[in-house]
């Protein structure tokens, strides 16, 4: 199955390079090209892209209030984007801020191009574009200055015990072979409590699922 991209970036020079990278693989499409937030939530709303590849800092609107919208029950529309954040720097504070508005990760632009292609399909799959060091940075950021919700997400008590401790696990940033490695189980069974705390939690993805699980307490910052 093709996935369809969208690619959000104020630099029109950039906005190319990215798109015909894209274009040139057979299981992707660049579907539109926007120049700012505004304009990425218009084409997401009438072209449904699979991933929206978003720049953060623009005019008009910047990629965090986008994402916002974006990922936002109210403009998913028939589909369900998902949003792969492009940054300078992982360590930029808007890229945590772009994490918390639901985006699903993150590509550096200084790495090659063709790590792109690799990010976009990892996040049209639905993992976690995350690796153990960033998840612990964010699970920080989380901690630093942002309060705990009183009222645990919904769905938290339909988990069973090994299902919290597989949300402890992905929470970690932990691969689902890694998982299974840790829990002495198939990575089939592994695959299958991940796709059952993705429902029960009304997640979109496992960088969701960081989040929900910090919000909750199970997971606290190192």
């Amino acid at each position: 199955m093709t996935i369809r991209v969208l690619v959000v970036d104020d630099e029109a020079l950039l906005r190319t390079a990215f798109s015909s990278l894209i274009d040139a693989e057979d299981d992707l499409e660049v579907v539109g090209e926007a120049a700012d937030g505004r304009q990425a939530i218009e084409f997401t709303l009438r072209l449904a892209p699979d991933v929206v590849v978003m720049d953060v800092r623009m005019p008009v609107m910047d990629g965090i209030e986008a994402t916002r919208q974006i990922t936002s029950g109210d403009r998913r529309g028939d589909g369900e984007p998902r949003v792969l954040i492009l940054t300078t720097f992982d360590l930029d504070d808007y890229v945590f801020q772009a994490l918390r508005a639901g985006a699903s990760g993150f590509a550096l632009k200084s790495r090659p191009l063709e790590e792109l292609l690799s990010a976009i399909r990892t996040v049209a799959a639905g993992d976690a574009l995350l690796a153990p060091s960033v998840t612990r940075r964010l699970i920080a950021h989380f901690a630093d200055g942002t309060p705990v919700p009183s009222k645990a997400p919904r769905g938290l008590d339909e988990l069973t015990e090994r299902e919290r401790e597989v949300l402890s696990l992905v929470a970690q940033g932990l691969s689902n072979a890694e998982i299974a490695q840790t829990l002495r189980v198939s990575l089939p069974t592994a695959k299958t409590h991940v796709s059952r705390i993705l429902t029960k939690l009304d997640a979109r993805d496992r960088t969701q699922l960081v989040i929900l699980a910090y919000q909750a307490g199970i997971v606290t910052a190192v």
